[in-house]
């Protein structure tokens, strides 16, 4: 099994995870949706990680579920922003060093404070992108908590 950054860090923090792995082609976008499909996996426990920006050029992470669309508003008052913004596709490799359906809460180029919505409480575990396309970490959202800068809020529409 290959061991992604995000992996060698929850290692590293001697955090409890498990990895899921699902059929892909190397660098194909794959959605959220059709994710949780793959892995046979409730869609409301599998989380996609959006990156914002604000108008001060500061970057945030917002974690929701996959079937869900993020609220702009709540997110840019969940961060003490005026306003956010979607961070282009074409700056997300050079922000957070991840690509497109491989872009992991753990492990980006820089610390950038995460908020992670609430209804990931509800969840024993949630399911995550482990930084690389085909790749999954399986975790508690307190367990994550533990290694990333976040709060749980509701961020969605």
């Amino acid at each position: 099994m290959l061991k992604t950054n995000a992996m060698r860090i929850l290692d590293e923090h001697k955090i409890k995870y498990e990895t899921l792995e699902y059929a892909h082609k190397e660098k194909e976008f794959i959605n959220g949706s059709e994710v949780a499909n793959l892995l046979n996996k409730n869609p409301e426990n599998v989380f996609k990680t959006l990156v914002g920006v604000s108008k001060t050029k500061k970057y945030y992470v917002f974690m929701i579920p996959v079937l869900e669309n993020l609220d702009l508003k709540k997110a840019s008052k969940a961060v003490g922003e005026k306003s956010i913004s979607m961070l282009p596709l074409k700056d997300l490799t050079n922000v957070t060093g991840y690509i497109r359906g491989g872009c992991s809460p753990i492990g980006m180029k820089h610390s950038y404070k995460t908020i992670i919505d609430i209804s990931s409480l509800m969840a024993e575990e949630i399911v995550f992108s482990a930084g690389k396309i085909g790749y999954q970490i399986v975790m508690s959202p307190h367990d994550l908590a533990k290694v990333i800068d976040c709060d749980f809020k509701n961020i969605i529409q």
